[in-house]
């Protein structure tokens, strides 16, 4: 696929409301993103909250950034500036979105926070962006909202560079959509079958985590115990995500 240059009319940013709560469209009914206009830094979408099921095996990082394809409607955005010190570096390659974030959607100005307008693919492929982004969280979709725009294994690959020597992906994918099964095969094999799915929620999406560096080797109770301090800590439903995970336990252990 070409690299994205402007957005099309399909790409405008529109606006709704509806009992409290901001949402993000293309010009569609597919909303591509939410804020509680009373409580910006909550999110309000289920799959955004599973997309930091990296919290699971990682600690914020200090120095590198957490990474963010796609920047929607900014809400793992405002969420990790609210709950994290880290350094975000977010790419967003349609500068409409960012400008309604700016002004809808609260998107702060902060000395952690850096906008990318460009390409997540060409992004990913720069050699300067490698090991920069322990964490990397992948949400790129179009007005059709129904398949990643960025899917190949090439791509999957650069994302594992940008990991560096140690780090987790997390990418938000349609369970439902002739796209996903590609999307896992193509993952599987950027970063050699190291990867679980969490379970599938109502709305039709999946979060797949993708795996770099040393193997795991954990007992489901050290993943609960872990995600006990998760969920004090974050305020997120992480015994949820680690009681899924432990469907993945071999002969007592969960390899990762």
């Amino acid at each position: 696929m070409p690299a994205l240059t402007r957005p099309a009319a399909a790409d405008q940013p529109t606006l709704s409301e509806s009992d409290g709560i901001r949402y993000l469209h293309f010009g569609t009914e597919w909303i591509q993103g939410a804020m509680r206009i009373k409580a910006p830094a909550e999110l309000v979408l289920e799959y955004t909250s599973q997309m930091l099921a990296w919290l699971l095996f990682l600690e914020p990082p200090k120095e590198e950034s957490i990474g963010l394809l796609g920047l929607g409607a900014g809400s793992l955005t405002r969420f990790c500036l609210k709950h994290t010190r880290s350094p975000l570096t977010v790419v967003e390659w349609n500068p409409q979105v960012t400008a309604v974030c700016q002004m809808f959607f609260r998107l702060p100005a902060s000395p952690r926070l850096t906008v990318h307008h460009e390409d997540a693919a060409v992004w990913v492929a720069d050699a300067q962006n490698a090991g920069n982004c322990p964490v990397l969280m992948v949400d790129l979709y179009d007005a059709a909202a129904r398949g990643p725009v960025r899917d190949s294994v090439s791509f999957y690959r650069a994302c594992r560079r940008v990991l560096g020597e140690v780090g987790v992906l997390s990418v938000n994918l349609f369970g439902r959509h002739e796209s996903f099964d590609r999307n896992i095969e193509n993952i599987r094999q950027a970063f050699d079958d190291r990867i679980v799915l969490l379970p599938e929620i109502d709305a039709g999406n999946q979060i797949v985590l993708a795996f770099s560096g040393p193997s795991l080797a954990i007992t489901p109770a050290q993943l609960l115990a872990r995600a006990e301090i998760v969920e004090s800590q974050y305020g997120l439903p992480a015994r949820r995500w680690a009681r899924a995970l432990t469907s993945y336990a071999v002969d007592g252990m969960l390899y990762f």
